[in-house]
């Protein structure tokens, strides 16, 4: 069924339960069509992978499908667009990167917090968590058309993750300290796990054979293991000190997950497989984000320029650290010129430039890699998790974007 088909279909099923609207997403693509490896439960590199979960072609290199050549067939055949959700303005900014306009706006749900790639990489999923109420929805986009669909009615989807094997989309719902797994293309429920524990549970990322994911607690300063087999949380971790956990990336190797603590002003190393605190990177005021450049050799972070949930404009704190994976070293410092505040974002799939959201300064930065220059583009209201598309790789994890 093509899109616009699909419109006249939903008409007819207005009033229907939200969980019955199931077409869209399931009708723009199955994995195969995005080159996605047969999965195996052992690569030849030697990890041993959760069943139907891609095999792991270099263990040394998580990242390594994610290079700039490997676009997907199907993929690269999507307009190049940076889709930017309005937090305040309940909005979707659509900037074409080759001119550095914001080419379409769209209204959406209340609140849209982040937009996600779905493991098949056929949706974006714009994540409204109706801040405060009960009217949390998921908006899809087509990144064929860069046009959205109908909103799914959805409890709290503050962020949205993607088991490895792509069976489930795990919808973090933050203000219930609960994560529901739900059907990956109609999101229907399938089952949720509490995490009484884990206070703001916003940010994940799993381990190298997909067997754990490690979720960031933001209001409690802990972080939480949880089971992707069983579906069991598997024990908390209070981080020495901080307190704001926020985004969290594990090393192109697996062994090592990188947390950005926007009270610490740095990244804490936890061991994933221990699941124990091994070291801490300072990097700025408000870290917050973490992004794998396109070779897997660095990561930017994301220094927000305040401690603050709801900062002030033009922080004199706000900027990028670079740091490279092999040294644990922070390699550049790139301050956004007047001040700012970057947030969470992606880079673009050349690798050539860093697209963050300007949180208090209602902009979006694009940063260039080479040398940390960088441009403002005027957006939405309160600019949160944009994403770039499209990416290299052959299936998505979720958040913005991480793909592998």
């Amino acid at each position: 069924m093509g899109f616009k088909q699909y419109l006249v279909a939903a008409v007819a099923i207005v009033g229907m339960s939200a969980g019955s609207v199931a077409g869209w997403a399931q009708d723009v693509g199955a994995p195969s069509a995005t080159g996605v490896v047969p999965p195996v439960a052992s690569a030849a590199s030697g990890v041993q992978t959760i069943p139907g979960m891609p095999a792991v072609a270099n263990p040394d290199n998580l990242y390594s499908e994610t290079g700039a050549t490997h676009i997907a067939p199907d993929v690269v055949q999507d307009p190049a667009r940076v889709y930017v959700p309005n937090l305040r303005s309940n909005d979707v900014d659509v900037i074409d990167p080759a001119t550095n306009k914001v080419v379409d706006r769209f209204p959406v749900g209340k609140s849209p917090q982040h937009v996600v790639p779905s493991w098949d990489l056929r949706t974006l999923w714009v994540t409204n968590n109706a801040e405060g109420t009960i009217h949390g929805s998921l908006t899809p986009i087509d990144p064929r058309t860069a046009r959205p669909g109908p909103s799914i009615a959805v409890d709290d989807p503050y962020n949205m993750y993607f088991t490895p094997d792509g069976k489930s989309a795990i919808v973090v719902a933050e203000a219930r300290k609960r994560l529901d797994f739900r059907d990956p293309h109609s999101m229907q429920l399938q089952q949720s796990i509490d995490v009484p524990e884990c206070k703001g549970v916003n940010h994940a990322d799993f381990s190298i054979d997909g067997r754990y994911a490690i979720f960031t607690c933001e209001f409690g300063g802990h972080l939480v293991k949880v089971d992707m087999v069983n579906k069991k949380v598997l024990g908390y971790l209070k981080l020495s000190s901080g307190g704001m956990p926020q985004d969290i990336l594990v090393s192109p190797n697996g062994k090592t997950f990188y947390v950005a603590d926007m009270m610490a002003d740095g990244v804490f190393l936890v061991d994933g497989d221990t699941f124990r605190e091994i070291g801490f990177i300072p990097t700025g005021l408000g870290a917050h984000g973490l992004y794998p450049s396109r070779d897997g050799t660095k990561m930017y972070v994301a220094n927000r320029g305040s401690h603050l949930i709801h900062g002030r404009p033009h922080s004199k704190g706000g900027g990028v650290s670079v740091i490279d994976f092999a040294t644990n070293k922070v390699v550049a410092t790139w301050p956004i010129p007047g001040g700012g505040s970057p947030d969470m974002g992606n880079v673009s799939a050349d690798g050539k430039a860093l697209w963050l959201s300007g949180r208090f300064d209602d902009v979006v930065y694009r940063i260039n890699t080479d040398d940390g220059s960088m441009i403002s583009i005027p957006v939405g209201q309160e600019p949160h998790g944009l994403t770039v598309w499209p990416q290299p790789g052959r299936y998505s994890i979720g958040h913005t974007g991480i793909l592998r």
